[in-house]
């Protein structure tokens, strides 16, 4: 049996990638929540902590708390309409790292694999022809001795749809609690997925920007 949840989220400080007046890129550390959860043990998140910082500071879209990396937050209602309308019309574009189980047989690929919520053991999703039509392009970085470095494209942002199309096809990402096998998921105190490069228009120029974290277990490929 799994010993029940405790959220333990880290302490460090959180990294700003980039600032200006209309918004604010950072890097979310692994294991904090994206906003704050019902429970009270709960509420120690990123937004709050950088409404702390900034109360201006705008919610715009979410990872899961397993999940590091890149996140933008609006400074000002017009810029969070307009990211809003980014993300909603998939102009957003969003890069992620991942180190999954075994070695594909191919170099690249598509996973086209519709999602839906599993309403017995929410939080989970699960693939059901029902659901709602789900999409990852996906490429090898490097294989190593039992695992694969790829690179995860999300053409749809369905909740962990990128966890559950790696274990769809039988590559679950290490250290997945959710939807790897025990020896998968107890391989890492963490989960190897990685938010790694977030393109966005800033609100008030419409200039293209691009913010980029780097990735703790692919450092190789990350660092500036």
């Amino acid at each position: 049996m799994k010993p029940p949840f405790q959220y333990m989220p880290p302490t460090d400080p959180v990294q700003v990638l980039y600032r200006d007046d209309d918004l604010l890129f950072v890097d979310k550390p692994a294991g904090l929540l994206s906003v704050p959860g019902r429970l009270p043990e709960h509420k120690d998140s990123l937004l709050n902590r950088l409404q702390a910082e900034d109360p201006q500071v705008r919610l715009v879209h979410r990872l899961d708390m397993d999940t590091s990396g890149v996140m933008v937050f609006a400074r000002t209602a017009a810029a969070q309409r307009a990211l809003n309308w980014q993300f909603e019309t998939r102009s957003a574009a969003k890069t992620y790292i991942a180190e999954i189980s075994g070695h594909p047989r191919a170099e690249s690929g598509t996973i086209d694999a519709p999602v839906m919520k599993d309403w017995p053991n929410r939080p989970l999703q699960k693939i059901d022809p029902e659901g709602k039509p789900s999409r990852t392009d996906w490429r090898v970085m490097r294989r190593l001795a039992q695992t694969t470095l790829v690179e995860l494209i999300p053409l749809t942002g369905r909740s962990h749809q990128l966890r559950l199309h790696m274990a769809h096809i039988g590559h679950a990402i290490v250290g997945d609690r959710f939807y790897a096998t025990p020896d998968v998921a107890e391989s890492s105190p963490r989960l190897h997925l990685h938010a790694y490069q977030l393109t966005c228009e800033l609100p008030t120029s419409g200039a293209a920007y691009t913010a980029a974290a780097p990735c703790a277990f692919a450092r190789e490929f990350t660092n500036p």
